[in-house]
């Protein structure tokens, strides 16, 4: 197939101050390979292969902030400390040296943290309410001055970011982690100022992002990863209508974000009844920044198991980019974010620039577990 069809897809361009070669962006993609929470050579290796093959924008995988309750899962990379940010240092400068841009995703599970793990198992989580269990406190209701500890936190790794030379900072505010959790009303039972209506659960991701736009000043671009759906439940909404979700929106955007990273699980599936629009193009509608769209680009999987993180129908086999470049034509999206099967062939780019998806590697369960 002619490379011409996709020329729009992999022409430079700038959007939100980011300088790009190509619309192509390698999606966040969590690889627990940081020992210590530190990214060695190992970590920069790997993302410098998909830089290589010339991806434009790189989204590393979520990366955790200072707060005591940020982090659950083991060998997940720190985005703070003397080692840590040295590390992603030299996975910057290899990034950089290749022509690619790059920006940490940087991530507080909440809830998703209970009493008992680590690293401190005496720490209870952090979230939007209080869970109980056999009459142990979990997790903790956060209080007012726990929200100003972790918008202070967020705003510190921005700040960050920017002293190292990243291209901007993006905030991992779905797939039910800390900030998603305020969004849902399923996770948020709150009655005060930060429970209830929509407004009021967009307030803490409102003061994050407050918080890191006074830290980095203006023109340091801020990305929002935001969700419907959760890991517990894909058919899950915080917003129920188009209505909210332009409530949601203008409420970010004033805040400080840039760009809006609409993560679903195909990016081309309507979001609301009875309108064809997915949810990145409402949300390039609603919001008018640059988005975004992420979800099954690159697979052809029209059978996909509702658990594709488990073993059940996990493979996809590989698809051309026509639906992709549909969707960047009618203006549904500005960029294109690729996440597993850049992972599974860190060609992928390269090999799709050329039109050789013969050549792409399919998405496999052992890609998940593979390094390379």
């Amino acid at each position: 197939m002619s490379t011409d069809v996709f020329s729009p897809l992999f022409s430079p361009v700038t959007i939100s101050g980011l300088n790009l070669r190509n619309r192509i962006v390698m999606s966040p993609m969590s690889r627990y390979r940081s020992p210590g929470g530190v990214p060695d050579a190992a970590v920069v290796d790997y993302y410098r292969r998909r830089a290589a093959a010339g991806v434009g924008l790189i989204v590393s995988e979520a990366t955790y902030i200072d707060h005591p309750g940020a982090p659950v899962y083991q060998n997940v990379p720190h985005f703070f400390g003397e080692a840590a940010l040295a590390g992603w240092r030299r996975v910057l400068d290899a990034v950089h040296g290749l022509g690619a841009a790059m920006v940490p995703q940087i991530w507080h599970v909440g809830n998703n943290r209970k009493r008992g793990a680590p690293p401190d198992p005496a720490l209870p989580g952090f979230g939007p309410s209080k869970i109980e269990q056999d009459g142990q406190t979990l997790v903790v209701e956060m209080t007012h001055d726990d929200m100003r500890d972790v918008a202070d936190s967020y705003a510190r790794s921005a700040y960050s970011a920017r002293e190292l030379g990243f291209d901007g900072v993006a905030i991992h505010g779905g797939h039910g982690y800390l900030l998603d959790q305020f969004f849902w009303p399923v996770d948020n039972r709150r009655d005060d100022g930060y429970g209830g209506t929509i407004e009021n659960r967009c307030r803490l991701a409102v003061e994050v992002v407050g918080a890191m736009r006074r830290a980095v000043g203006d023109g340091f671009p801020i990305l929002f990863r935001f969700s419907q759906w959760k890991a517990t439940d894909y058919d899950a909404r915080i917003a129920e209508t188009p209505e909210e979700l332009g409530l949601f929106l203008r409420l970010l955007t004033r805040a400080g974000v840039d760009i809006f990273d609409v993560s679903t699980r195909r990016f081309w599936q309507s979001a609301f009844d009875g309108d064809p629009k997915s949810l990145a193009a409402w949300t390039r509608h609603l919001s008018h920044r640059p988005v975004i769209a992420v979800g099954s680009i690159g697979l052809d999987q029209p059978h996909q198991s509702k658990f594709f993180r488990t073993a059940d129908n996990v493979a996809s086999s590989v698809t051309d980019l026509r639906m992709v470049e549909e969707g960047l034509a009618r203006g549904d999206f500005d960029l294109a974010a690729v996440g597993r099967a850049i992972l599974a062939d860190p060609q992928w780019v390269e090999k799709a620039r050329r039109g050789a998806f013969d050549e792409i590697l399919p998405f496999t369960r052992a890609a998940m577990d593979d390094y390379h």
